[in-house]
């Protein structure tokens, strides 16, 4: 099996359907944020903080490209990691992205009690995630070779209707 990336906004769903994923397919997980972290020994927010994000950006890259040489990955990718197209050249080539989407007002209930969302960066609130979201939305949809809602639904559903597109 080739990989499959995951991508979206934060709060999708990326990580909880990566873990179903796996768990359904017997494949490895990889969740971009958390290997960055260990890699840096720092978060994803003091990264932003103290080298600011065009610096984790290049880790995603470096990351991606290491991941690309592997096979049978479930990758569950950073929300913004689509917007360089060296990332998803990298993802094309060794794999299928899925796009997981969800409405702004799903994703403001599932983000708004975390800490570790640099990019919302203050602005924790229904307006500013719309915002982003619809900035982000275009790229998404151009480089995903599947898209699946998420509202409303649970992980089992969820990687049924991937698995089955895919």
């Amino acid at each position: 099996m080739k990989n499959i990336y995951l991508i979206g906004f934060m709060g999708t769903g990326k990580s909880t359907v990566a873990c179903e994923l796996r768990r359904q397919t017997a494949t490895i997980l990889v969740e971009m944020d958390q290997v960055i972290e260990e890699q840096q020994r720092m978060t994803v927010t003091e990264i932003f903080q103290k080298y600011g994000e065009e610096y984790f950006r290049e880790r995603e890259t470096e990351l991606l490209r290491d991941l690309g040489t592997q096979e049978n990955l479930i990758v569950s990718c950073g929300g913004g990691s689509v917007l360089r197209d060296i990332n998803t050249e990298v993802m094309k080539k060794s794999g299928r992205i899925v796009l997981l989407l969800a409405e702004p007002e799903t994703v403001y209930e599932r983000v708004r009690h975390g800490v570790n969302r640099p990019v919302l960066n203050g602005n924790m609130n229904l307006e500013y995630i719309r915002e982003l979201m619809g900035k982000r939305s275009a790229r998404y949809k151009e480089v995903a070779d599947i898209s699946v809602s998420t509202d409303g639904k649970n992980a089992a559903d969820i990687c049924a209707e991937i698995l089955r597109l895919l």
